[in-house]
Order: structure tokens, then sequence, then C-alpha cells
């Protein structure tokens, strides 16, 4: 019997699946369920349902896992759908995750989990984007253009929300649409691009916000109403301090505490020999490798990105060479570089069909790749074995605790006699 929105079922929770719902079965149809976990039973209402699925919410749970916790918070404010299971438990399920990726859709079953390296849950977040709505800012709920605190969900420091609200008051009677927040790992600089529908460009001094900037609604042009754009990070890494500029624009990873680690471990898989780093963002992996005295190809076509990289590389002293375009007409031009490792990080949507054959083209012995995908990095890989390599090494970075994503590195080596 086909299911419809507003029906009330009760349903025995299976298992965690990619984007944070948990697999349950009614009547052999699947169900996707909010705000439950894997062995509970629950009495949940069908939100909406596709020719596939369909898509519910817990509304009471009937037989409570061990490792349910009062969240305090709605599971559908940003950045909250794990956020009713107990810490230690939410690593399990994102091992897990990783691990049916790779065997429905890559058809390689791990032969062990895979090691998530958990974080602190609190404060942990560096970049967000807010929205705002009759003087406040704050998340979308999931699917939606309802406003929710950003405060319980604790993604941000308390100083940072502070700062946001002394933002919000001074600018009052102003809209603002939605806040583009960038701050250090320090957390002693912080920049905001906010976009108005109105004219204004200007407000006073902020307490805690070192660079405001504003955008007109439908407009590309920015204004620097004071302070800098930009903020410094500078991430500990073989006994000196990798110094790192990025703009309010440019993509940077997110977490302050397991920033190090990750770039840590990422360089520590890249051995000597010439690098390739394709989406190198602002550079945060190829100044790292740079630092050890290997030479660096950086490649990004985000135009904001590509300036960051081209200034951080500066600094190199020429180990890193840039290259602002598009990975896709980096790999397609005549005489692009082979690599000894080509080093990885692309968008969630993964490597594009033209990029993979590119990359395949190089025959570069190995590759390390960064995902924050499980099933496109599960497809990629299955690409990369077909064509003759390895999985050699696989772990996970929960760079964002309490929400369903998951930073993956795979590291993938080819045989001499493929590599030929």
């Amino acid at each position: 019997m086909p299911l419809h929105p507003n029906t009330d079922l009760t349903l025995t929770i299976e298992k965690p699946v990619s984007g944070g719902r948990m697999l349950a079965r009614h009547e052999g149809q699947i169900v996707l369920v909010a705000g439950a976990i894997p062995g509970e039973r629950v009495r949940a209402r069908v939100e909406r349902v596709t020719k596939q699925v369909a898509f519910a919410e817990t509304i009471e749970v009937l037989a409570a896992s061990a490792d349910r916790r009062g969240a305090g918070v709605d599971w559908a404010c940003g950045g909250s759908l794990y956020a009713h299971i107990a810490y230690e438990r939410q690593l399990t399920l994102k091992s897990d995750v990783i691990g049916d990726a790779f065997t429905r859709i890559a058809k390689m079953p791990l032969t062990e989990p895979v090691g998530v390296m958990g974080s602190r849950e609190d404060g942990y977040r560096m970049r967000a984007r807010l929205h705002g709505a009759n003087g406040t800012l704050g998340f979308f709920r999931e699917g939606t253009h309802e406003l929710c605190e950003a405060g319980p969900t604790q993604q941000l420091l308390p100083e940072t929300l502070s700062a946001l609200t002394r933002l919000s008051a001074a600018l009052s009677p102003t809209e603002i649409l939605s806040c583009e927040l960038v701050e250090n790992s320090a957390a002693d600089e912080r920049a905001v691009l906010l976009e108005v529908d109105s004219d204004i460009t200007h407000v006073e001094p902020i307490e805690g916000i070192t660079g405001v900037l504003f955008v007109q609604r439908g407009s590309t042009h920015l204004t620097v109403s004071y302070g800098s754009p930009f903020v410094v990070d500078r991430i500990p890494f073989s006994g000196r301090d990798l110094a790192l500029t990025h703009h309010v624009q440019s993509f940077f990873q997110g977490n302050r505490y397991l920033l190090p680690q990750l770039v840590e471990r990422v360089a520590r898989q890249v051995p000597g020999g010439a690098v390739v780093d394709l989406y190198a963002g602002v550079g945060l992996f190829a100044v790292a490798i740079a630092s050890e005295e290997r030479a660096v190809i950086a490649v990004e076509g985000d135009r904001s990105s590509a300036r960051d990289l081209e200034s951080n590389a500066a600094a190199c002293g020429g180990a890193v060479r840039t290259e602002h375009r598009s990975v896709e007409q980096y790999l397609e031009r005549r005489g692009a570089e082979r690599p000894d490792t080509i080093v990885l990080d692309p968008p969630r949507t993964g490597v594009s069909a033209e990029a993979m054959s590119g990359i395949l083209g190089l025959k570069a012995p190995r590759v390390v790749y960064v995902s924050c995908d499980a099933p496109t990095l599960a497809r990629d890989v299955k690409r990369l074995v077909e064509a003759g390599y390895r999985l050699e090494h696989i772990e996970a970075f929960d760079l964002f605790p309490n929400t369903a994503h998951i930073e993956t590195l795979a590291v993938l080596d080819r045989s001499p006699s493929q590599s030929g």
C-alpha cells in the first residue's frame, strides 16, 4: 500500500545512510527516518514520498538505544542531525556509512571498519553561512527557509555569537539577508560578508569582528566597511607554523580542532617527488607539502581561492607553482606534467568524468584523495581501481560533529607495471 504524507508508522531502524537519516522498511518500502538510531523502534510521521523512498521524522521513541542522549536542539536546525546520539556512537555510524558506500557503490567491501578521528563538539566551526530575519541571524531548518537559533547547536564559539548579536543590533532596522562568516582557528580574527536589501555600505567597528563587507541583493560588487576581508591561520606542522591567508569568500576547512591533524595526515601520505594538488583551494595541503622541500603544482579554479593560493604560494620560495584554471582545463592541456603524487580535494560532487579521464591519463604512482562525501568517494575509487590502482589506506575525520558530514582520506597506489 503506497505511503502518504502525515501517515504514522511504527518502524525498526536498521542502519545509517549518507545524508544523516536512518534506514527502515515498511512493507518492503524504504523509509529514511530523522531523529532515530539503528536498533531503535520508533513511531515516525511521513513527511514526503518519492518514487523510491519515503522520508519521515521520529515523533515517539518506543524502544530507545542506550546511545540516545538529550540533544537539547532541533534535529533539523543546521548541523544537528546526529545531535541526539552519543558522540562515540556517532563516530561508529559515520564509519558504517563509509563502509556501506564502498560495499554498495564501489563493490569493494572493506576488510575492517574505517577509523574516524573525533573532535570537540562545541565551538569547532570556523566557517558558516547564516541567514537573517526580523533582525536576527540563524540557520535554516533542513529543507525549509524557517530560521532557527544557531546558539543551541553549539557549532560556533560563544564569543562569535555575541559578536554577531552586536552586529545585528548595530545595523537595525536594516534587514540582513545572509551572513558569510570566517574566523581563524585562534578566533582572534573574524570577517563577515553581509548580503543586505538596501544601499547601506557602512557600520561602525564591532567588537569581535575584524572586518565587515557589504553586498546588495542581486549584486556581485563588494564594499569593505572597515577592517580586512581576510583572516590568517597559523597551522602547526613539522615544528613550524604555516601561515595561510584566506578571504571570507574562499573555501577553507571548517574545524579548528582537527585542522592540524588533517594537514599532517595528508602530507605524510605524500612521498618524495613531484606533486600536483588538484582543487587546491587556498593552498592548505600544497603549502604544507612544499614546506618539506617538494615541488608542487597547485590547481584552483575559483577566483577568490585562487587569489589566496597565489598569495600563500609566494611565501614558499618558488616551491609552489599555481595554476588558476579549472581542474578539467588543466588536465586537458597538452604536456601536463606527470607527477609522482596527485593530491585532490574535490567538492561534494566528487571528480567529474572529464577530470577523472585526465587524472588517469597522468598515470601517477600515487593518488591521495580527500573527500567530503562518502558515496562520490566510493564511485571515484571504483574508477581508479578499475584503472589499475589499489586502495592502500583509508581513514576519516569528524570535521562536523553532530552532523552527517564525514571527511575521508583515501590513498591509492598504482603498481609499477601499470605506471609505465
